[in-house]
């Protein structure tokens, strides 16, 4: 090893780390450093970095003995400063081992209490202590975490020695067991150990330690670690310290106690102190949700001084950090300790109330108040809500842990909401209480409901990490986790049975509610504000209907990036006249290329050739008239509705772009299944059904079958459609351009942009941007009104973002179509690749899901060239993006970077694509990164 440094006791850092604190100490441990710096009253120990964590990966678990002397050194430091020796028969120092990575993973990950107490240590703590029952409390704990973390003994297997023992005690509550009762359970624990693992529970305190360091390191690794850093976007390769920490005890008797606070409430942001308590408990009790905890402003009447020092503990907290804190303290025999500190997980709603709070309060400027919020963490804010105009009953209420509203089955395992979910069943997962071997499950469900626990229990702590709605400490809620029900009073609500929880409220419904869009309004509409004031990339929205351009307005978009006029045919009084249409198209177009081809023999001939010639002629013309006629007499029925579709879209959207896409999928989408119709027409045959109902069935299956394409994403559709039906594109820019100006007549201001999907070469290109310029400029001199309009193509064929520079010289705009340009650079069909890309990003084939972030080497790769290559042949090319990556702050950050204008994704991300792209700009100009995490 070299001289590098792997152990640092508190305070000891100061600032020499500088901004690499956390990456080196985690999180937790550079918490702990800064505040024992700071003067807090912190007890005292020692950080193993996170690069001991990657050693003891690289090395396999056994890490070299120059380390494991330093670790000493430090050990004997800790026992110094507490006078105390760890495993000492009469006098022993006891310690905590916790886990700490870079960002908070709250429950992820594995702590030991207690630890350095045996058999003869344990009596010690007694007499020295004065306070046999404390000793043996602090024993039982120990070995039950020991042989749950450590040796891999069930943790049920545990609770179940306790549960009988208090069953036979007659009592209910763990405080209710004298010295004697958990000195027979520390016995029974330790023999519970010897039979599942045929082992003695360790008697060396150091051996207790390496074990339990080496147990926190492994859990970096565990199942719901893995899972959790997966969708919090955190790194696998950052590894966890480890905080090794003098215990100090909070179940010493009736003056002391432990709990949990916020400098302001993490579910509304309001500046208060926040936070939950027990008298005599340890830390574990509070946030394991096993019994429920009592508002921190109660302590205010039970221990005055120790509240009134929190109070200001608190104000010097957020004075010193300058963002809302998440603290764990103790109270030992009426003296308080802060035992750690890290920045609070808060909703959505709090986020953004706490950043325009501190900014108005001098704490932080408005651009690190933008950088505070991160993007996702807005969705909460538009997440629907109960709409109190409607009657219902209230069944129960607990307490509001996580803001929303959200309904579905009540479930009553982790197990059962990922296999309901999978079904696509909503569902709220509902629990005595939730522990981090659940998360698998908190994640498939819509909400959560516990019945015990508080505001800073697992339960309330990961929802409103994940932006789920959560009802905790519901205690009129009595859970039958083995019959799958809860009852309230007399009403039993069994598995499958729909319920709504409330979130915002604390509300247990029976049924379903409706819920009420949200509105961007007050602080959030303020914040958005400032969003907006710092940003250069503009958003869009895709929306394909008058209502989807309202909603994106109202969440601040500017103007439309995609339009898909294919969702306009699907109307149920449409679907008719389209598929009327697709029946005579080919038809109609293979009887027009007859007479085209025999008409220009026929300009050649001459005596009895061109007679004949005429004759064909003349049969060809008649044969394409009924076909010809029926194809585009249903194209004349289906423009006013497409006309009427952009009035509406143009009216919403009036002064901003519309980017209206022309037909893109192919033909067969729009016809009844092949499968289907052959059933159909059996059971016409079979009940001998007319004749012309059956022929009628026939003409539609061939129809289909001739349709029918062994890989559709790469077959007829786009503008390879247009090209085959020019009328298709004539007719849909004659709506556009109609629309347009009947708006502009009236005086309104409307700018089209009409996209031609799936070009891949520019010759594709010129041909259908004939048709469009050439109806554009009929129409607006039948209207006698002049229209600002565009022509531009979707970037989506690997050929045409390698081509830019041609497609330009035509095109004068481009959005990239990311969906189908990940499929075709990465050759993966979006609709089979969930068979395996889980897989890949598992196993580390893939950092993460191209479809989800965009791949910035290939995909992004190829988007950087366009665009370069574009501006190139025309420097002003206007450049956005429509896939679903538009409102992905990964991908907004990464378009702000290449020079995109603009970004396009859905309604209800506009306002993330906003602030992320916000932040991408504050990035470039250097303001210093301060997300919460």
């Amino acid at each position: 090893m070299s001289e590098q440094k792997y152990v640092f006791f508190f305070g000891e850092e100061k600032g020499t780390l500088g901004e690499r604190i956390k990456d080196v100490l985690g999180g937790k441990g550079a918490g702990l450093s800064q505040m024992m710096s700071a003067g807090f009253s912190v007890p005292p120990g020692f950080t193993i970095s996170t690069d001991v964590c990657l050693l003891f990966y690289r090395s396999k678990g056994k890490l070299p003995e120059e380390y494991l002397r330093e670790e000493q050194r430090q050990l004997e430091k800790l026992e110094k400063v507490m006078g105390k020796k760890l495993g000492d028969e009469n006098d022993p120092l006891l310690v905590s081992v916790r886990s700490g990575a870079k960002f908070s993973m709250p429950g992820m990950m594995d702590t030991i209490l207690n630890l350095g107490l045996n058999d003869a240590s344990v009596a010690g703590l007694a007499a020295r202590t004065g306070n046999e029952r404390l000793a043996y409390d602090a024993f039982r704990r120990f070995i039950q975490m020991f042989g749950s973390v450590v040796l891999g003994v069930g943790k049920a297997l545990f609770e179940e020695e306790l549960l009988e023992l208090k069953e036979r005690k007659g009592v209910s509550q763990d405080t209710e067991l004298d010295a004697k009762d958990l000195k027979e359970l520390c016995t029974r624990f330790k023999e519970q150990i010897r039979r599942e693992k045929g082992v003695e529970f360790p008697q060396d305190a150091r051996e207790q330690l390496a074990a339990a360091r080496d147990a926190v390191f492994r859990s970096w690794n565990n199942p719901r670690a893995v899972f959790y850093r997966k969708q919090h976007g955190i790194p696998d390769s950052l590894g966890t310290a480890v905080n090794v920490q003098a215990m100090v005890f909070g179940n010493m008797g009736a003056t002391s106690g432990t709990g949990v606070g916020f400098t302001r409430n993490p579910s509304t942001g309001e500046r208060k102190f926040y936070g939950e308590f027990l008298m005599n408990a340890q830390g574990e009790d509070v946030v394991a949700g096993i019994r429920t905890p009592r508002p921190v402003d109660e302590l205010a009447g039970e221990m005055p001084e120790v509240y009134r020092e929190l109070s200001d503990i608190v104000q010097k907290l957020e004075q010193y950090y300058k963002d809302m804190q998440d603290f764990e303290f103790t109270i030992q025999e009426g003296r308080l300790y802060i035992l750690q500190t890290r920045t609070g997980k808060r909703t959505g709603s709090a986020a953004v109330k706490i950043a325009i709070d501190m900014q108005k309060e001098g704490l932080i400027s408005k651009d690190e108040a933008l950088l505070r919020v991160p993007p996702e963490a807005l969705d909460q804010l538009l997440h629907r809500q109960i709409d109190r105009r409607q009657k219902f009953e209230v069944l129960a209420r607990g307490l509001a842990a996580s803001p929303g509203a959200a309904s579905g089955a009540a479930v009553f395992t982790a197990d059962a909401a990922v296999e309901w979910s999978r079904e696509g069943k909503s569902v709220i997962l509902v629990r005595n209480e939730t522990n981090p071997d659940d998360i698998h499950g908190m994640h498939a469900s819509e909400g959560i409901l516990t019945s015990t626990g508080g505001m800073t229990s697992h339960a309330a702590v990961v929802a409103r990490g994940m932006g789920k709605s959560c009802v905790a400490g519901c205690s009129a809620v009595k859970v039958n986790e083995k019959e799958r029900s809860f009852t309230v009073g007399k009403t039993t609500v069994k598995e499958g049975d729909l319920i709504t929880i409330d979130g915002s409220s604390g509300d247990v419904i029976l049924g379903e509610v409706p819920t009420v869009e949200p509105k961007v309004s007050g602080e959030f509409a303020e914040f958005m504000g400032w969003a907006d004031e710092v940003r250069r990339l503009k958003v869009r929205a895709n929306a394909d209907v008058p209502a989807d351009a309202a909603q994106a307005r109202a969440f601040g978009a500017e103007g439309i990036g995609l339009c898909r006029t294919e969702h306009m045919f699907f109307a149920e009084e449409r679907l008719p006249v389209v598929q009327r249409m697709i029946m005579y198209a080919a038809e109609a177009k293979a009887a027009e290329r007859e007479v085209q081809a025999l008409a220009s023999q026929l300009e050649k001939a001459s005596g009895k050739e061109k007679e004949r010639l005429e004759k064909q002629l003349s049969e060809a013309a008649e044969r394409m008239r009924e076909p010809m006629a029926i194809y585009k007499g249903a194209l004349e029925e289906l423009l006013p509705f497409q006309r009427s579709d952009f009035v509406g879209l143009f009216k919403e959207m009036e002064g901003f772009p519309v980017t209206i896409r022309t037909l893109d999928p192919p033909l067969h989408e729009f016809l009844p299944r092949r499968e289907e119709l052959m059933v159909e027409l059996a059971l016409l045959e079979e009940r001998k059904a007319p004749s012309d109902e059956i022929e009628s069935k026939k003409a539609l299956l061939r129809r289909v079958n001739d349709l029918h394409e062994f890989n559709p994403m790469l077959g007829h559709r786009g503008c390879r459609l247009g090209i085959a039906f020019p009328e298709i594109t004539e007719m849909q820019a004659r709506a556009i351009f109609e629309a347009a100006c009947q708006l502009a007549v009236e005086g309104k201001r409307v700018i089209p942009e009409v996209m031609i999907p799936l070009v891949g070469h520019v010759n594709e290109f010129v041909r259908q941007k004939e048709i469009v310029v050439r109806v554009a400029e009929e129409t607006m001199a039948r209207h006698k009104v002049k229209v600002d309009y565009l022509v531009g193509t979707m970037i989506e064929v690997p050929r045409a973002a390698i081509t830019s520079d041609e497609i330009a010289r035509e095109a004068q705009f481009f959005s990239f179509g990311t969906n189908d340009l990940t499929q075709m650079t990465f050759g993966f069909s979006r609709d089979d690749a969930g068979k395996f890309l889980p897989d890949y990003v598992e196993s580390g084939v893939l950092e993460i899901d191209p479809f989800v972030t965009i791949d910035k080497k290939g995909v992004g790769g190829l988007t950087r060239w366009s665009v370069e290559k574009g501006r190139q042949a025309r420097k002003d090319l206007k450049v956005g993006i429509c896939g679903e990556h538009g409102g992905e702050p990964v991908t907004v950050n990464f378009c702000h970077e290449i020079g995109l204008d603009y970004v396009s994704c859905s309604p209800f991300r506009v306002p993330i694509a906003r602030l992320s792209a916000a932040q991408a700009q504050l990035r470039e100009a250097g303001v210093r990164e301060s997300l919460t995490v």
